[in-house]
């Protein structure tokens, strides 16, 4: 097979314009979580707070992990957006209920630094985040 350049830079355009929607929605889920939260992550990370860094990770590959299903499931912007926004909003109640039913304190002790906290929190994060991703295929 030869390289056919038009090809190439189809392709190449829809792998940008992917790239950046999937980009854009990372770093608006990011702003997002981190607006909904009680604590202050990039402050916490900032001042060296592992705690912070796990459960914020987590949440954002809980998040990723359904925005890259996404991308392959759907055919169109619109379609890989309401996922987008789907996939964000389960990751948030995720946080919500987990904050609310069995860590009530959560907030306080990522900001002591617990580490098992954020740990605990994490997993459920990608746990979540890999049924929802696994739901997009259905």
């Amino acid at each position: 097979m030869m390289f056919d350049p038009v090809y190439f830079g189809a392709g190449a355009l829809n792998f940008g314009l992917a790239f950046l929607a999937a980009g854009g929605f990372a770093l608006m889920f990011k702003a997002a979580y981190q607006w909904i939260t009680p604590h202050n992550e990039g402050a916490l990370i900032r001042e060296g707070n592992i705690a912070a860094a796990i459960m914020l990770g987590g949440a954002l590959i809980g998040y990723v992990i359904p925005l890259a299903s996404a991308l392959t499931q759907t055919h169109s912007l619109p379609e890989f957006v309401s996922w987008a926004l789907l996939a964000g909003v389960i990751q948030i109640a995720t946080f919500w209920l987990v904050r609310r039913i069995v860590l009530r304190d959560l907030s306080a002790r990522i900001e002591r630094g617990e580490v098992a906290s954020a740990v605990y929190m994490m997993m459920i994060s990608i746990a979540v985040g890999i049924i929802n991703a696994a739901c997009m295929t259905a």
